[in-house]
């Protein structure tokens, strides 16, 4: 059977806004991608956030609507094509990538982890996304610690710190042993403001700040890092930077976005160089639809990063493409199954 392209558009309306330094957020539109063969089908998911460093709608289904057409070439040489040049639209390249490494791997019967690496892991740490540190309430403070989270991931740099600041140190004061915050400031402050925030975080149990410069000058993100007890990460900014070089980045973490940085592969390879040059990584969700979620936790397992991954948003969604990867005391475990595990509803 040749092979057939369908993508299907849909939106899903979120249970509560997502709020970040660059707006409210009350939905996610994209298309699902099913890629056919051989009476087996694999998953992707095209969702679009032009903020967080991706094509705009119109750009992704212009995109799509070429992979579509080039579908009769075939599983390998679409492949092929994806793994070339840098993306001008990489979540709609991510998605057909995803689809059709999906089918790949469910044709070989291999999970996608291990398609994609033979010593994946099987189970991967999540965090949890409370949303606005201004608005945090502690009831969700202590929930997500009951789910069995250790590390807890806020937006900041959307209110005053005499706002957010007492919010953080009061959840902070919540936490058991070993558990941490992550915040993401969205690219909020300039140094200064930074530079006070990193200040008054020093004694808190804080894992990472992402994004903190409104400019993400290396000089400038060199020089916070370098005063600052806790890893600073690089997220949307990257997908600015035309050529990545790891040993080269001013920050201590990267915070990986596969629909941002055009298809798991060449994040994957990302990761592998990070690593390699001493630096950590997360494999992040753009709020994703299940199709994305599954394919992101299949990908974060392929890292072999032991840090908590940033795939808890599936409870952000109040309707979805099909059942998302199981959470389980802040663990997702992954199946053996073959392909990403995404079985999309009809």
């Amino acid at each position: 059977m040749p092979l057939r392209i369908e993508l299907t558009p849909y939106r899903l309306p979120l249970r509560r806004p997502w709020r970040t330094a660059h707006g409210l957020m009350t939905d996610r539109t994209g298309w699902l991608v099913r890629a056919e063969a051989d009476g087996l089908s694999g998953f992707g998911d095209c969702a679009p956030l032009p903020e967080a460093g991706t094509e705009t709608a119109g750009q992704a289904q212009a995109r799509l609507a070429q992979w579509q057409a080039q579908s009769a070439a075939g599983a390998a040489a679409l492949l092929a094509a994806l793994d070339t040049a840098a993306s001008p639209a990489p979540a709609a390249d991510c998605a057909v990538e995803s689809a059709l490494l999906d089918l790949s791997a469910r044709d070989q019967g291999l999970p996608l982890r291990r398609l994609l690496r033979p010593d994946a892991l099987d189970r991967i740490a999540i965090n949890a996304m409370l949303g606005p540190a201004a608005t945090l309430a502690t009831a969700a403070v202590e929930q997500a610690i009951g789910a069995g989270f250790r590390v807890l991931k806020l937006k900041v740099g959307m209110a005053s710190m005499a706002i957010e600041l007492p919010r953080i140190e009061a959840a902070a004061a919540l936490l058991p042993a070993g558990a941490r915050l992550r915040l993401d400031a969205n690219g909020a402050w300039d140094e200064a403001t930074a530079a006070m925030w990193i200040e008054r975080l020093a004694g808190l149990p804080i894992d990472s700040l992402e994004e903190p410069l409104a400019e993400p000058e290396d000089g400038a993100l060199a020089h916070l890092q370098a005063q600052t007890p806790f890893d600073l990460a690089l997220d949307e900014s990257l997908a600015r930077h035309p050529a990545i070089a790891p040993s080269s980045l001013p920050v201590r973490r990267l915070v990986l976005k596969p629909a941002a940085l055009g298809g798991l592969r060449r994040t994957l390879r990302l990761a592998g160089q990070a690593r390699a040059a001493g630096r950590e990584v997360v494999v992040t969700s753009l709020v994703s639809s299940a199709a994305g979620l599954w394919v992101e936790a299949q990908l974060a397992a392929a890292t072999g990063s032991s840090l908590a991954h940033g795939l808890a948003t599936a409870d952000w969604l109040a309707t979805d493409v099909g059942a998302p990867p199981p959470v389980e005391n802040g663990m997702l475990l992954l199946p053996e199954t073959p392909g990403s595990g995404c079985v999309a509803t009809p």
